[in-house]
């Protein structure tokens, strides 16, 4: 009995010694990984580096949240119903689809839209009383205005006046606790500043993008009359047309209107009126229902260097094309062929300078004109007179423009 125990064991332990063998032999690692198992309990496999707890993201990071939780609540949504207008089926252009439910252009096959076709831009809240600031095209021709804020609440909106010729349009709503925008300060914002963008491109729902100011000043784009547009590369896109660009304290700086792009999508460069001028038209059409600007009735044109050099003259102010009878400036004694040189002190680079400058000066009031004729300088003075509303112009869309206006 003892002699087969015996020799059990001594099987066994040959057993155990082979195995150790092959062990020792191909898989040395495994009696390392043994013997290091409670220190890999408390250190990792290899060193690697981590964060301490509660040092992320915070004041010394390259973040911009705070900027945008702060502006964020007070940018909404601005759904505007076009009345008559049908939404294009999506379908549409599916051979499939027109072999089954008919061709969508012919009225007699189209079937009845029971809610009107909408159009998605954005707005910025500026007081606690509900006013709104937007673009005047994304309103334009709406019969209801529906606004939706970040925070799920959604009321009717009202438009207290608009102004085409800045494209800008004041909103009122009429719900309590409203989340506002600080207004900055346009004399502070520097070419390079980082800004934000805030509106719902796409309508894919409220989004920031980030960039800086490309430029300041910018105008002669042919898109509004009166142009002094902030450029910058923070993606602007389709749906964020009223919405707010805001510097990196959260403080608006401007109203997001268009894009330079030839195929609708952002290209890096967008526009966005000044707060500066937002708030004028805002408190005009507050106090007054629309804006109220000066005019002269002139029509001027730029002096460009073929015109100085056929009609030897300096390269600098405005000449006056034409005159209109009976307005401010006939009344005056200006007549075409003078080029203006300054107002009440202002020099008059070209016409955008001439129209800004007289638009700021108040109706009624009178204005010092520099002016230059037959290579004289002479003064004259101009009682202002009220700027007609601009004619209605059909909505078209002209593909082939490089400016456009976001719907």
């Amino acid at each position: 009995m003892l002699r087969r125990f015996w020799l059990l064991f001594a099987q066994a332990v040959t057993v155990l010694l082979a195995l150790m063998f092959i062990v020792v032999t191909l898989k040395p690692q495994w009696l390392q990984r043994q013997g290091q198992f409670g220190k890999q309990l408390a250190s990792p496999i290899v060193a690697l580096r981590e964060v301490a707890p509660g040092s992320g993201s915070g004041p010394s990071t390259a973040s911009y949240a705070d900027a945008a939780q702060k502006a964020m609540p007070a940018v909404v949504n601005v759904f505007s119903g076009k009345g008559g207008a049908q939404p294009p089926n999506p379908h549409a252009k599916d051979p499939l689809f027109r072999y089954f439910f008919g061709n969508p252009k012919n009225p007699q096959q189209q079937q009845p839209q029971d809610e009107p076709a909408t159009n998605l831009g954005s707005g910025v809240i500026v007081s606690p009383e509900g006013y709104i600031l937007t673009n005047e095209h994304v309103v334009d021709g709406a019969d209801e205005i529906e606004v939706a804020l970040p925070d799920g609440r959604r009321t009717n909106a009202k438009v207290i006046g608009v102004d085409p010729e800045t494209d800008l349009a004041v909103l009122k709503i009429g719900i309590p606790n409203l989340p506002t925008i600080t207004l900055g300060r346009m004399d502070q914002a520097r070419v390079g500043d980082v800004v934000l963008a805030i509106g719902n491109p796409f309508g894919v729902g409220q989004t920031v993008t980030m960039g800086i100011i490309s430029a300041l000043g910018r105008n002669h784009l042919g898109i509004n009359t009166f142009e002094n547009f902030i450029q910058t590369d923070a993606p602007i896109n389709p749906g964020n047309s009223g919405g707010a660009l805001v510097d990196v304290k959260g403080n608006l700086l401007g109203i997001n209107t268009a894009i330079y792009s030839r195929s609708g999508g952002s290209l890096g460069i967008g526009f966005a009126i000044p707060v500066s001028t937002a708030r004028s038209v805002l408190e005009s059409i507050i106090t007054t229902g629309s804006v109220t600007r000066g005019w002269i009735g002139v029509e001027p044109q730029d002096v460009t260097p073929a015109i100085a050099e056929s009609f030897g003259l300096e390269q600098r102010g405005t000449i006056v094309a034409g005159v209109l009878q009976g307005g401010p400036a006939d009344k005056a004694g200006i007549k075409p062929g003078d080029v203006l040189l300054d107002v009440n002190g202002e020099e008059i680079t070209d016409t955008t300078r001439l129209l800004n400058v007289i638009a700021q000066i108040k109706p009624g009031t009178q204005a010092k004109v520099k002016l230059m004729r037959k290579k004289k300088e002479m003064d004259v003075v101009i009682t202002i007179g009220k700027r007609p509303p601009p004619p209605k112009q059909a909505n078209t869309e002209d593909d082939n423009s490089d400016a456009q206006q976001e719907e």
